[in-house]
């Protein structure tokens, strides 16, 4: 019963918030899920590795599907930005390897502090 009321907690709150807030949110969102999967990496625990792993990818396949390539050069880079953060999180889900979470938070860290200054959102 918690679990429901979680969730449509969740997708009401994620229902009201602006485009903006929303992408900020994923931003944040992968940089979460890749600190449990190295402290996940560090406690050898596989399963919540590709757990966590798992769901940072997610992330950047919907940050990738609502792309509008129309809109120019930034919606390309972007979209071969995310697609390479997802080669590193499969790499560092196949071979066991934090460093290559910890680049994928350094970009997101990049995007989302470059996304704040633009949209002015979360300051």
């Amino acid at each position: 019963m918690n679990a429901v009321a979680y969730n449509a907690y969740v997708q009401n709150n994620v229902g009201i918030e602006s485009p903006e807030k929303l992408i900020e949110m994923l931003y944040e969102g992968v940089l979460r899920f890749n600190v449990q999967a190295i402290r996940a990496i560090r406690a050898e625990d596989i399963e919540k590795r590709t757990y966590w792993i798992n769901r940072s990818m997610a992330i950047f396949v919907e940050l990738i599907r609502t792309l509008d390539l129309s809109q120019g050069d930034i919606a390309h880079y972007l979209s071969g930005l995310y697609n390479y953060q997802i080669k590193l999180l499969m790499e560092a889900n196949s071979f066991n390897q934090s460093d290559k979470l910890e680049e994928v938070n350094r970009v997101i860290r990049g995007l989302l502090e470059a996304w704040r200054e633009t949209t002015g959102v979360g300051q």
